[in-house]
């Protein structure tokens, strides 16, 4: 009876992050499994197209998490994530890019095809390095993490709050489109960097390093998912939530905001950068079209719908969100803005807690229901 009662109070503690987490696991053993094993003519198999839109919906739910933690323990709505998943995926582009070598249209094997096609002699000096996995996978962490340490440092330290920083978020992944989409900053302009060939030594488009990937996608999320559940239940998570709820009580108490609210900022900009580095070798391009302010709005409409402030509903909120999309997008493509629009708004005013409250007060009532007297 003491293991059963162990994991029935392990369960309860955050029972919806548990059961989302063994769905995840049971997700990462059953789709290689039905992907690699299973006959194509079978109903149970899955194809490699599958395990691929698979892997992007799990990069889409990290960065779910990632606004989660600033939005709803932090009470900083960031219009801006999307800058911080685009450089992720862009320090993985680079690599990528890297790795073709010589083998790419022109057969230079020092510049990539876009550098040779715009007539560029010699190699940026901010490429050197990403010829290196480790060196690559270093930015894809410190680059959104040092974005988000000089912004959160100056926007914070001047008590930039409510609309106005949620503009200014705005306004920064705005700024980094426009940057982004000129040739001469060396990262492709408007086609920005694809044609990737491998990854590590593997064929990006063998069914196995679609797996790996797919499952390198489903680990991060689990992690990302712990580490994001283990910061808003320490000491400093609390604090953070005392900051979110009453900030100029927690002020005057003697808690530096400033440095709560800096430290949760760039720890969300790394899960960010982290979740756009797994996409980009999934969908095999990276543009400044990740930029986009509407892509940032967008998961700002994820974390809404699933709930925010309980992680697990961010996750959800994205995997049903980018389902209905890819789904309508090519049954209704031309009603789908307007759906997403309406569920929205339909969500803010009868669902100000997202699908997540809707769960906790079904369990409140039905707690209610069983204690009363018959």
């Amino acid at each position: 009876m003491q293991p059963r009662r162990l994991i029935v109070e392990w369960l309860a503690q955050d029972r919806g992050g548990h059961l989302l987490l063994l769905f995840v696991l049971a997700a990462a053993v059953l789709v290689p499994i039905c992907n690699l094993a299973v006959p194509a003519d079978s109903p149970l198999h899955v194809s490699t197209y599958t395990v691929t839109l698979l892997g992007k919906y799990l990069c889409f739910a990290l960065l779910a998490i990632a606004l989660d933690l600033v939005w709803g323990y932090c009470g900083i709505l960031s219009l801006g994530h999307g800058a911080f998943f685009a450089l992720g995926g862009y320090a993985m582009g680079m690599y990528l890019m890297r790795q073709i070598g010589d083998r790419g249209v022109y057969g230079n094997a020092d510049l990539p095809d876009f550098m040779v096609f715009l007539d560029w002699k010699e190699l940026p000096w901010y490429w050197y390095g990403f010829d290196e996995f480790w060196f690559a996978a270093l930015m894809v962490m410190v680059v959104p993490g040092l974005l988000a340490f000089v912004f959160g440092w100056l926007a914070f330290r001047s008590r930039v709050t409510g609309v106005y920083l949620s503009i200014i978020t705005q306004a920064l992944t705005y700024a980094l489109m426009l940057a982004f989409f000129r040739n001469e900053m060396g990262f492709g302009g408007n086609n920005g960097l694809t044609d990737f060939k491998d990854i590590l030594g593997y064929n990006l488009q063998s069914d196995a390093t679609r797996i790996g990937l797919f499952l390198a996608s489903a680990i991060a999320l689990v992690l990302g998912y712990l580490l994001a559940r283990y910061v808003v239940r320490s000491k400093l998570g609390r604090v953070v939530i005392a900051i979110r709820d009453a900030e100029a009580r927690a002020r005057f108490v003697g808690y530096k905001v400033e440095h709560y609210k800096l430290w949760v900022f760039v720890l969300s900009a790394v899960l960010a950068g982290i979740a756009g580095a797994l996409y980009v070798p999934q969908v095999g391009i990276i543009n400044p079209s990740e930029f986009s302010p509407l892509n940032s709005i967008e998961l700002v409409v994820w974390v809404a719908i699933g709930g925010r402030g309980t992680l697990y509903g961010a996750v959800v909120g994205a995997l049903l969100v980018n389902y209905a999309k890819t789904y309508f997008t090519g049954a209704l493509p031309e009603v789908w803005l307007f759906a997403l629009g309406a569920l929205f708004v339909v969500v803010t005013l009868f669902l100000p807690k997202g699908l997540a409250g809707v769960v906790t007060l079904w369990r409140q009532r039905r707690g209610r229901r069983r204690e009363a007297p018959a």
